[in-house]
């Protein structure tokens, strides 16, 4: 049956096409087979979609999420797609779901990315059947999708896979010649197969799960950057991309990643890292690493891209379980007892203990993510119901305590009981201006699929359009309408090479209907919701009643009016695996 949208104004994805009153006709493969004004058809069987005073605009694409493991239960991956979002990437941060064993991949995947273990590594144990690229993409196009994936191949995937997780995991150790040719093999057969890179990780933080391993970093960040040359080189010839993220404690080897994308007497790599923020501890890091990327684009004929979160990052916490204390020694030392309770607790009461801890979250000009402001910090739940509502400097003014005392006590007495909230980021809205326009920045930056109880940004592209309606609203533009759905949608897909984020005559619809009057509904407000396949696990989710009027993937509606269709996630397929293009 073909669909025709009427009246609603249109937005190609193109940032230079002005949006103007359009109707679109999909036909019954799901293309677009016309766009313009007064569309009408003489088949019989057509469905009509009324779109006046809304706008019709591609599907968004997140670009960065850790969907490995709910795509495998649950297909539909909803809160994306509720969204608008018609086309994720995940394989994000190294690591990915392809070349190992079960126990291997959740240990590398779950503590970092706090995705439940006890879910994860019993699903691989009953769906894991691949050890190869070919053969993960043809178990993923047996699955139901809702909308359309594309993949990463982690580094600290082929790298456990070719060292073995124990050689993998210590330091001082390189791959042999050997051990280089098979990894380099793998991720040829991963870009055969049209994966789109490579992720790479060198963040400290990022650590194992599991019993024997706990603590240690994940695999790529034992490698040196001499063992990634030949992949790094592979990349460069098969004009795919290199997506990393750099040690967040020193900072210094961003710049390694940003020189390996400079073209000056060889290709330029496409490069992108994370993370561009306006962090709360470290207002300089902005600026800085803005001067960076321009100078490494301009003077270094580079394709590098940094990814940003366009919305204040507002992170939630049960205790202390959070990746944000491995960024300091005390901290760290925290969630290294995280299993040891009874030891954990001894040592927070420890003097000593107390006194570094203060002395590490006092530090003004250590780099740092997390502000370690605990003014900052506000208690949302907990079982002394006086508490909530309170931050730990108000709490200790009241006790007449430190306020690290104060946190410390309270982590004692309710561990993961007592549940806490703080922005680290971009909370500054005159700032947005310069972040949306950063022309070597790519707007998105979601972590969909991880931190399951820590963030939701699920629905980021909806917080941009509200934004920079509402400062068009003001007559103070951040920029048009066109250029702000372009970096959502065109743009990403242009980057990434892959066929999706642009509306027009023979494209695949992959299209939202937004309701502009809806907008005040979308908030930074966060509820509970469950992943039924996931055994009804709680998650962080977004909700903005009425903004999305309808969705369609492949020409057809997967969410209307607040529902998604019967069979979404279930029996139908409307997404695919989206192969890169353009890969030599």
């Amino acid at each position: 049956m073909k669909t025709l949208i009427k009246d609603g104004l249109f937005f190609s994805g193109d940032a230079d096409e002005k949006a103007i009153k359009q109707d679109v006709l999909i036909d019954e493969s799901g293309k677009i087979l016309e766009i313009g004004l007064n569309l009408s058809t003489s088949d019989e069987e057509v469905k009509i979609v009324e779109a006046a005073g809304k706008w019709i605009v591609p599907g968004f694409i997140d670009s960065h999420t850790h969907y490995d493991a709910e795509v495998l239960a649950s297909p539909g991956l909803k809160e994306s797609a509720r969204h608008g979002v018609t086309t994720i990437i995940l394989g994000s941060c190294s690591v990915s779901a392809v070349f190992n064993n079960p126990e291997d991949t959740a240990d590398s995947f779950t503590r970092v990315e706090a995705i439940p273990r006890e879910v994860m590594l019993p699903l691989l144990e009953k769906e894991k059947t691949w050890n190869a690229p070919k053969e993960w993409k043809a178990y993923i196009n047996t699955l139901p999708l809702g909308i359309n994936i594309a993949s990463f191949v982690g580094h600290s995937d082929i790298r456990m896979k070719a060292l073995g997780i124990k050689r993998s995991l210590t330091d001082n150790v390189s791959a042999t010649e050997e051990e280089k040719d098979q990894m380099l093999k793998m991720l040829n057969d991963a870009l055969d197969e049209g994966f789109i890179g490579l992720s790479t990780m060198d963040n400290p933080w990022d650590k194992m799960d599991g019993d024997r391993y706990w603590s240690h970093k994940t695999p790529s960040f034992y490698s040196s950057w001499k063992e990634r040359k030949s992949l790094i080189e592979l990349l460069r010839k098969r004009n795919a991309v290199l997506q990393g993220a750099p040690n967040l404690v020193t900072r210094v080897n961003a710049f390694n990643y940003m020189l390996s994308s400079t073209g000056i007497f060889r290709k330029p790599l496409k490069t992108t890292m994370i993370a561009m923020m306006d962090l709360i501890g470290d207002r300089y890091i902005y600026p800085i690493i803005a001067t960076a990327s321009t100078g490494i684009n301009v003077l270094g004929n580079a394709n590098f891209r940094m990814q940003s979160p366009p919305c204040p990052f507002t992170v939630y916490y049960d205790g202390v379980d959070s990746v944000m204390f491995e960024e300091f020694p005390s901290g760290e030392a925290l969630r290294h007892l995280a299993k040891e309770l009874d030891q954990r607790d001894e040592l927070i009461s420890d003097p000593h203990f107390r006194d570094n801890f203060k002395k590490e979250i006092k530090k003004k000009f250590a780099p740092k993510v997390w502000h370690k402001d605990l003014s900052k910090a506000v208690i949302i739940d907990c079982p002394d119901k006086s508490l909530i509502g309170k931050n730990f400097f108000e709490i200790a003014a009241e006790k007449k305590q430190h306020p690290v005392d104060v946190f410390l006590d309270t982590i004692i007495q309710y561990d993961k009981k007592i549940r806490w909230t703080t922005t680290i980021a971009n909370d500054r809205k005159e700032k947005y201006k310069d972040l949306y326009n950063f022309k070597y920045n790519l707007i998105s930056f979601s972590d969909a699929g991880a931190h399951l109880n820590n963030m939701a940004f699920y629905n980021f592209p909806l917080k941009m359009i509200k934004i920079v309606q509402e400062s068009i609203d003001k007559g103070t533009p951040i920029m048009s309408m066109e250029k702000c759905i372009w970096r959502l949608t065109k743009e990403q897909g242009n980057w990434f090479d892959l066929d999706r984020g642009f509306l027009t005559k023979g494209k695949m619809a992959d299209l939202v209907i937004i309701d502009p009057t809806k907008f005040d509904n979308v908030t930074e407000n966060v509820e509970l919701d469950v992943i039924e396949e996931f055994g009804n696990y709680e998650r962080l989710v977004n909700r903005n009643q009425g903004v999305i009027s309808q969705v369609l993937v492949g020409g057809k509606t997967i969410f209307e009016n607040e529902e998604f269709v019967t069979d979404y996630g279930k029996s139908k397929k409307y997404g695919k695996f989206l192969e890169k293009m353009g890969i030599d």
